[in-house]
């Protein structure tokens, strides 16, 4: 008998619902540095190419 109750605490349900808002996922990526960065070397690269003009 004392089985019987412990199977039913075990066989308990469970509801899961989808929220009623979209989900958001915020994400603040810096690509700043990087860019630069690459402009900065490109401009190096012209300059010794082009050491006349400069």
């Amino acid at each position: 008998m004392m089985m019987a109750g412990f199977g039913s605490v075990l066989s308990g349900c469970v509801n899961v619902t989808a929220p009623d808002k979209p989900i958001v996922i915020e994400l603040n990526i810096n690509i700043r540095q990087e860019v630069i960065y690459r402009l900065s070397q490109d401009a190096e690269n012209t300059i010794k190419e082009n050491e006349g003009v400069f």
